[in-house]
């Protein structure tokens, strides 16, 4: 366990030097769907947008498995969207937030939020 988080350090901190690995997509929109495109990782990115929070404090309002949480937090920092901090403790403390990357998609979370609420609303006034 130790030695697969020191291993997988090395490639982050080695990767690190470019924002991505990823070959980008052309077009602009397809970019932010291929970083934060999946619904975890975009809920992922919304929490974080009041603070830093722990692993288990994410794991308490996005309701996926372990596994997934874990892959999207590490492709989410691969990006540099969001930055890892491991505290040396036992039990080890492990804190995620937003890099300044990562704050700038609060406008279009935020949009998001206002269009799913309108639509929200037009599904109930149309079932009415």
């Amino acid at each position: 366990e130790l030695y697969s988080s020191i291993v997988y350090k090395r490639k982050l901190t080695a990767r690190m030097k470019k924002i991505t690995d990823k070959k980008l997509l052309p077009c602009p929109v397809a970019v932010l769907l291929q970083i934060v495109g999946t619904r975890w990782k975009i809920l992922i990115v919304k929490e974080l947008l009041s603070g830093t929070k722990r692993f288990s404090e994410l794991k308490k309002v996005i309701i996926c498995s372990q596994k997934v949480l874990t892959s999207n937090l590490r492709e989410l920092e691969a990006d540099s969207i969001i930055s890892r901090k491991v505290y040396p403790q036992i039990p080890p403390k492990v804190e995620y937030s937003l890099t300044e990357t990562g704050k700038t998609l609060e406008p279009i979370v935020l949009d998001m939020a206002k269009w799913g609420e309108y639509y929200k609303n037009l599904c109930e006034k149309n079932s009415d």
